[in-house]
């Protein structure tokens, strides 16, 4: 019989094949080669990372989630994730690791390797962990602010405000989904409301503090301000939607790639996706990603464990808002921000730790629910003639 977990393991398993096939079509380049081939794709790098992405799904899968419940809801040592994602926020600061990509530091090299990964990746899905087990060791008081909200609010403005610095999209969107994690675990709604103008104030700071930031809400208003310089990212992405029509141009056959849209095999990757799938393509990705959100969902709410379900959430909103942030941005809905698309965008650490958080979830629906005993089936007594 079918489960929900089979169901989420066969959209992630499509996403994971059509951010094979966009990623490995948007590296082609201008040539006398043979260009992308059968054998090519299969020994690439992005196919790797997708075995790999799948091996830690699996893997995940068969964990004794219960049990695993069991035993973190009683160690306070937890706790202990947040200070370590800190340490692990500020390596890329550190002389000799740290690695600069287009201006910013999110990166770390692995001594004697060309093996880079950002810590932002850890931190995304670490603090719904910690949040979720937060909530399940205080849900008797989390409607409370001091005892149960403040620390959760601390452990946010400490990950996401240091994530922000480098990354004001990843920060955003560590902030939105471990608000939902606490909302979900019983804190009032009315708490938030009155910090909102907090948050605004925090974001625009953040703004207004980063020249480049400032330059891209100006483009986002007026992208063709400045068709060549700071509006070009966002206008070679709608020339990359619109040349796709219904079914595209076909797999491998889109222009936008040789040169005119830059990070197409990144944070643009579905603009690629849209000129050679066509808006048949984009639709399918679409329903994949709500099918992964509505499986997952199916087993988040059947979970007993408090922890086990508030976690399931943050994993989803994690999931969820990562994606429609980077659809915005690809398609002129949101300023640039320089996020990837979940199981698409090329990242092999990206990939690998989504599959493995998707996996805990598969594990959750492996779960027996007690079955509860049948009542006894009444018996009639006989009496016997003498």
């Amino acid at each position: 019989m079918p489960h929900a977990r089979h169901a989420l393991f066969l959209c992630v398993l499509t996403l994971l094949c059509v951010g094979v096939l966009a990623v490995n079509s948007a590296t082609m380049s201008v040539s006398d080669g043979p260009g992308v081939t059968l054998q090519s794709i299969i020994f690439s790098r992005s196919s790797a990372y997708m075995a790999l992405a799948v091996c830690a799904m699996l893997v995940a899968s068969r964990l004794p989630m219960r049990r695993v419940a069991e035993v973190l809801v009683a160690r306070p040592w937890v706790g202990l994730i947040i200070p370590a994602l800190l340490v692990m926020l500020f390596l890329p600061y550190v002389p000799g690791i740290a690695h600069v990509v287009n201006g910013s530091a999110r990166w770390i090299r692995i001594p004697g390797t060309s093996f880079t990964f950002q810590p932002s990746e850890f931190a995304k899905w670490g603090v719904p962990l910690v949040l979720a087990w937060h909530g399940a060791r205080r849900a008797a008081v989390m409607h409370r602010f001091k005892d149960g909200l403040l620390p959760g609010l601390i452990i946010i403005a400490l990950i996401a405000g240091l994530v922000t610095k480098e990354d004001l999209g990843t920060g955003l969107l560590i902030a939105a989904s471990a608000t939902v994690v606490l909302i979900a675990s019983g804190a009032r709604v009315a708490h938030f409301a009155w910090m909102i103008p907090f948050g605004l104030v925090g974001i625009a700071g953040a703004i207004i503090t980063s020249p480049y930031r400032v330059r891209r809400v100006v483009t986002f208003i007026d992208p063709y301000a400045d068709p060549d310089g700071a509006g070009y990212h966002v206008i070679q992405s709608l020339v990359a939607i619109a040349n796709g029509n219904g079914y595209g141009r076909g797999l491998g056959f889109g222009l936008q790639k040789f040169g005119y849209l830059p990070e197409d095999e990144t944070d643009f990757i579905f603009a690629i996706i849209c000129e050679e799938m066509g808006i048949v393509g984009a639709l399918t990705v679409m329903l994949l990603y709500l099918g992964v959100i509505f499986a997952g969902w199916s087993i988040a709410r059947r979970q007993e464990s408090l922890l086990l379900k508030l976690f399931a959430i943050g994993v989803l909103a994690t999931f969820a808002m990562q994606a429609v942030m980077n659809l915005m941005v690809v398609t002129g809905l949101a300023p640039t921000k320089g996020i990837a698309l979940p199981l698409l965008s090329s990242g092999g650490t990206g990939w690998v730790l989504t599959c493995a958080s998707l996996g805990v979830l598969m594990a959750m629906d492996r779960i027996e629910r007690p079955q509860t005993e049948p009542a006894a089936a009444p018996t009639t007594a006989y009496a016997v003639a003498p």
